[in-house]
């Protein structure tokens, strides 16, 4: 059966707190804190972008894979905020994991389930025995307007799956997929910052797809949340996955190990993917993961994982998702934040 062989994840070490672009702005920080459940997000550095932190979570997966990186067949990068509007970031990855020159590679988008529409091509082409190994990778520095309720959620961060059927960590037993035509969230060309539809983001966007993602494939695989060990949802905030896990009929307990939005905000691509990666640094053989990420737009991907025996050997093989999350980080003041976010946007 097709599966994860390695995975990894990544997030800047830089940090702001809701209270300090809350401060800015005149805004009242409880009601983030209490009503969305955001404590403080992660800030890219200057030099790091949705290739740089590819590159490092991609490492970790190789690391915990333990393969020849020229063993893979394929390289795709879910983003909405690729660095380059014409050139691939994946090929750039490639080139730097030592996965080249034979590979397909590919950069996808639709909007913050890029990164698990990544993990279904790669799992497919698994699937169909094209190749040996493929790497699907969601890696975001998303952005929000000033004062716009998405700055206090936009984060940065990457999660990275080598997909094969040898010696996998993470079976995948189950996939389904849920999309319509719903306007919640966009940005046109040279818009510098997304808009969104306010309120409509909430139940005929989010919820209407991730609850209906979750019911056909629970339905699907003849089970139900009880018979999960850990539950990860998209997480654009911390309030929107726990209030439609627990409408499903998933627990706090099955859904706070992979519920990372309040400590590293939004990282939209790698929002559900990197939930799972930490899920995965503390999840035992034969326990069973299900996921389902959202993508504005709309859509929902659902994948139900089953825990391999291979999983007690690899996930002390590289930083875990936690050692980014709280470990080593550098708290910043509005200035630099918009320094580094460049906010600051000078005339020519």
């Amino acid at each position: 059966m097709a599966g994860i062989v390695g995975y990894g994840a990544y997030a800047p070490r830089y940090r702001i707190k809701v209270e300090e672009i809350a401060k800015v702005w005149g805004a009242d920080a409880p009601s983030y804190k209490r009503g969305l459940k955001l404590v403080e997000k992660s800030v890219p550095a200057p030099d790091q972008d949705v290739i740089t932190m590819s590159v490092e979570a991609s490492r970790n997966a190789l690391r915990r894979a333990r393969i020849d990186p020229a063993d893979i067949g394929a390289v795709y990068v879910g983003s909405e905020s690729h660095p380059y509007a014409v050139k691939p970031s994946g090929t750039v990855v490639g080139e730097a994991i030592g996965a080249t020159p034979n590979i397909h590679c590919a950069d996808l988008e639709f909007a913050c389930k890029a990164g698990s529409e990544g993990m279904f091509i790669a799992l497919s082409l698994i699937d169909a025995g094209k190749m040996e190994y493929a790497l699907a990778i969601g890696a975001d520095t998303s952005q929000g307007a000033p004062g716009d309720a998405l700055e206090y959620s936009a984060a940065a961060g990457a999660a990275a799956f080598i997909f094969g059927a040898k010696n996998t960590v993470a079976d995948v037993e189950h996939t389904f997929s849920f999309m319509t035509d719903t306007p919640d969230f966009w940005r046109r060309e040279y818009m510098y910052y997304p808009r969104h539809a306010g309120r409509f983001t909430g139940v005929p966007a989010y919820f209407k797809h991730v609850t209906g993602c979750a019911t056909a494939i629970l339905d699907m695989a003849g089970m139900k949340p009880e018979d999960f060990d850990y539950a990860v949802f998209h997480q654009p905030n911390g309030k929107f996955p726990l209030t439609v896990g627990k409408k499903l009929g998933f627990t706090d307990k099955q859904m706070e190990p992979g519920l990372l939005c309040p400590r590293l905000g939004n990282t939209y691509s790698g929002s559900s993917p990197m939930g799972l990666t930490a899920v995965l640094d503390i999840a035992k053989p034969g326990q069973s993961v299900f996921m389902c990420s959202y993508g504005s737009g709309a859509g929902s991907d659902g994948f139900i994982f089953r825990i391999t025996d291979h999983i007690t050997g690899v996930q002390d093989l590289a930083l875990k998702t936690t050692d980014y999350l709280d470990k080593n980080q550098v708290y910043l003041e509005y200035g630099a934040y918009a320094k580094y976010r460049k906010k600051i946007r000078l005339g020519e």
